[in-house]
C-alpha cells in the first residue's frame, strides 16, 4: 500500500467534498438528520477499503461519481425524487456493506498465501538405487584329467590269488609263517602297568569312634572319664567345647557329654 502522506490528504480532501454532497442527497431522499450521515460515512469507508485492497477501484469511483452528480441534480431541481432514486440511496449501505466484507475475505486469502511456503519446483532429487552384489554360488566344475576307459581284467590278476614270494602259500598256515618273518616285526610287549599306592584311610574321628566299649581303635571310655573330670569343675561344658578340646567332632563331643552325665 502506498504511504505517500501527499495522495491520503487528497483522499481526505475529495471525501470531505464528497461527504457534503452525499448527506444532501440522503436528506432529500426522506432520511433522518442522524441517518443520512450514515451514508456519506459508509461511502467513504468503502473507498478507502478498495484502495488499500487495490481492488473495486474503479467501481467505487463510479459510485462516488454518480452519488455526488444525483445530490447536485436534485439540488437544482433538474433531477426530482422518484422511486428509483429513493430504491438506490437505500441501497447504498447493503451495497458497501457486501464489498467491504468481500474486500476482507480476500485480503485474508491474500496474507495466508503470502505466509504459506512456496512450493519447491525443482524436483526432489531421488536417492541412488542400492545395489546388493552378492557372491557367485559354487558350480561343481567338470572334473578335469584323463577319462579312463571301461575296465578290463588284466592277465597277471586274472589268475586269481595263489600267493606270491614274500607272503604264505596256500598249504601253510598263517601262523607258521608269521613265525618265519624277522625279529624286527616282533610285536612289542606292553608296558607293565604302574603300581597303585595302597588307599589310605582318612584320619580322624569316624564311625568306629562312637562306641560305648573299649577297643583297639577307640578310647571312648577313657574319654568319658576324662570328660566327668572336666564337668566336676566346669558344670556347663557343652558337648561342642568337648569336641574342640579332644579335637573330634561335635556329636562325638555331645556324646561323651551324655555318656558322662548318664554315669555320674
Amino acid at each position: 500500500m502506498n504511504r505517500d502522506p501527499l495522495l491520503w490528504a487528497a483522499l481526505v480532501a475529495v471525501l470531505v467534498v464528497l461527504a457534503s454532497a452525499e448527506y444532501s442527497l440522503a436528506v432529500a431522499c426522506g432520511f433522518g438528520t442522524y441517518v443520512a450521515a450514515g451514508v456519506p460515512a459508509a461511502l467513504d469507508i468503502y473507498a478507502v477499503a478498495a484502495l488499500r485492497a487495490g481492488r473495486d477501484v474503479p467501481l467505487v469511483v463510479a459510485v462516488l461519481i454518480a452519488v455526488n452528480a444525483a445530490s447536485h441534480l436534485v439540488e437544482v431541481g433538474l433531477l426530482p425524487v422518484s422511486v428509483l432514486l429513493v430504491v438506490a440511496v437505500s441501497a447504498i449501505a447493503p451495497f458497501v456493506l457486501l464489498r467491504v466484507h468481500r474486500l476482507g475475505k480476500l485480503a485474508a486469502a491474500e496474507r495466508s498465501a503470502e505466509l504459506a511456503p512456496e512450493p519447491s519446483s525443482a524436483p526432489a532429487e531421488l536417492a541412488e538405487p542400492i545395489t546388493v552384489q552378492r557372491a557367485p554360488e559354487q558350480v561343481d566344475a567338470a572334473p578335469v584329467g584323463p577319462v579312463l576307459d571301461p575296465w578290463t581284467p588284466v592277465a597277471e590278476l586274472a589268475g586269481g590269488t595263489s600267493g606270491t614270494e614274500a607272503g604264505p602259500g596256500p598249504d601253510v598256515p598263517f601262523s607258521e609263517w608269521f613265525e618265519t618273518l624277522p625279529t624286527g616285526f616282533e610285536p612289542v610287549a606292553e608296558p607293565a602297568p604302574e603300581p597303585v599306592p595302597p588307599t589310605v584311610p582318612p584320619t580322624g574321628t569316624g564311625a568306629a569312634d562312637i562306641e560305648t566299649i573299649d577297643s583297639s581303635n577307640t578310647t571312648f571310655a577313657a574319654r568319658v572319664g576324662v570328660v566327668r573330670e572336666w564337668l566336676r569343675q566346669e558344670p556347663e561344658l557343652t558337648g561342642t567345647e568337648i569336641g574342640t578340646r579332644l579335637g573330634v567332632s561335635d556329636g562325638y563331643g555331645r556324646r561323651l557329654l551324655r555318656t558322662a552325665r548318664e554315669g555320674s
